[in-house]
């Protein structure tokens, strides 16, 4: 399940617009008096906040499948430990439910802080980063050749993009450069985005897990069961329905075998009785 989780974070966006129409347009709208191509951030801010709005539900699916699952398990296995002692399995149940929402309430918490922190800024030590936009980039010259030149075919091959078509492109010639390193700088940063948020919600749920089963299930067992005046205790050794019908049969048997010796020692006493006479 967690190994599945990077897979459903797309490595790059892919979008229904030509290529890079959807840089050049934020680019538009948040050009300003500044050097010439100099890419401004705040437009790289707004792709990065549409790239990760794009995936805010995955993570919260994630968690929510894991603890769906471990709640199952959990149940059952208390339920196989528990089936001589139908009487508390109900509380078994209210336990690990109450447990699971708790659970499930943190790794929410634990998600909305993760999409946050990379909304706050775009920021990373990771050295893939700048290895991957240099690669990226290296397709630049070949892509503003194709853009100027309208001799030239429009659609080409570029590393880490595949095929792409110009034609679109050529129109916003003055911005077809800061597109491109805009997007750049974004496919090469969201490969950092993916590692953060793939480690940290794996090694959340790992630890959330852990100490489920070495603390947190003992004790809302122990609060289920033996709060309340011991009263799970009680009805542990309270016996069921089936044992209570059983145990009621085997009086009734005491009593007519009771009733039985009296009534044989009684006889018993008339023959010896008679036989003296």
């Amino acid at each position: 399940m967690l190994n599945g989780y990077a897979k459903k974070l797309p490595a790059e966006r892919r979008g229904g617009d030509p290529f890079l129409m959807e840089e050049v347009r934020v680019l538009e709208e948040t050009t300003g008096i500044k050097l010439p191509d100099f890419l401004p951030r705040s437009a790289f801010l707004v792709m990065l906040k549409k790239k990760v709005e794009t995936v805010v539900q995955v993570p919260h699916d994630l968690v929510r499948e894991v603890w769906d699952y471990v709640e199952d398990l959990t149940v059952k296995i208390l339920l196989q430990h528990s089936e001589d002692f139908p009487q508390v399995q109900p509380s078994c149940r209210r336990a690990v439910q109450s447990l699971m929402d708790k659970a499930r309430a943190q790794s929410a918490r634990h998600v909305r802080e993760l999409i946050e922190m990379e909304l706050v800024a775009d920021y990373t030590s990771n050295p893939d980063y700048t290895k991957t936009w240099s690669e990226l980039m290296e397709g630049h010259g070949k892509f503003m050749e194709a853009v100027k030149d309208h001799s030239k075919p429009a659609a080409l091959t570029l590393k880490g993009f595949g095929k792409v078509d110009v034609s679109d492109i050529r129109k916003h010639d003055d911005l077809a450069g800061q597109a491109f390193d805009l997007r750049a700088r974004l496919a090469a940063y969201w490969r950092s985005i993916v590692l953060r948020l793939v480690d940290g919600l794996a090694l959340h749920v790992l630890r959330g897990v852990k100490r489920l089963a070495e603390n947190d299930l003992e004790v809302a067992l122990s609060d289920e069961l033996l709060g309340n005046k011991m009263a799970g205790v009680e009805r542990m050794l309270a016996p069921s329905p089936a044992t209570g019908s059983k145990r009621q049969r085997l009086k009734k048997s005491i009593v007519l075998l009771q009733q039985s010796k009296e009534a044989v020692a009684d006889i018993m006493d008339r023959i010896s009785a008679a036989g003296e006479v």
